[in-house]
């Protein structure tokens, strides 16, 4: 899936992820909840969780090296600059006729639209951070994260309860 239709997708999940709260310890199950995932496939990458710049979790699964956090930070500028998801945004770029690298006219060292970079979205406020991975395709990165994503707020990732 391309185009318009992968652009419809990627808003829709971003419509339905929404966060109730999001703290440290919040920010801390999803990790956990991403390694999780990650080492039970046997995949090769970097975890990145933050709030407001602060990194909240980051873990490099084995076969993980510097370049995928090097990956992570530039993606997650994406998220930080417009609020979306780093595939969204590169997608938005070639569905309306050029490439984020042309045409935002960012420094690309500093920024990737490339899949594995979702904002943590708060209901009512917005993007108040990233959840990212790094070290698959770029549809693959993304894939993970909103799949984990999905289980974490339906409840089918268990999490701590708050106050504890």
């Amino acid at each position: 899936m391309t185009g318009r239709a992968l652009l419809d997708e990627l808003e829709a999940q971003e419509a339905r992820l929404l966060f109730d709260r999001f703290d440290e310890d919040t920010a801390w199950e999803l990790g956990v909840a991403l390694r999780d995932a990650a080492l039970a496939a046997g995949l090769p990458v970097a975890i990145s969780v933050r709030r407001n710049g602060q990194r909240l979790f980051h873990a490099a699964l084995p076969g993980a090296s510097a370049d995928n956090d090097g990956w992570l930070a530039r993606k997650c500028a994406v998220v930080d600059r417009y609020g979306r998801s780093s595939l969204r945004v590169g997608e938005q770029f070639r569905v309306d006729g050029g490439s984020f690298d042309e045409k935002s006219r960012l420094d690309p060292a500093k920024y990737a639209a490339h899949g594995g970079a979702f904002p943590v979205l708060l209901r009512g406020t917005g993007c108040i951070g990233t959840v990212a991975v790094s070290g698959l395709p770029q549809l693959e990165d993304h894939r993970l994260v909103v799949e984990t994503l999905e289980a974490f707020l339906a409840g089918q990732v268990p999490q701590r309860p708050s106050g504890g």
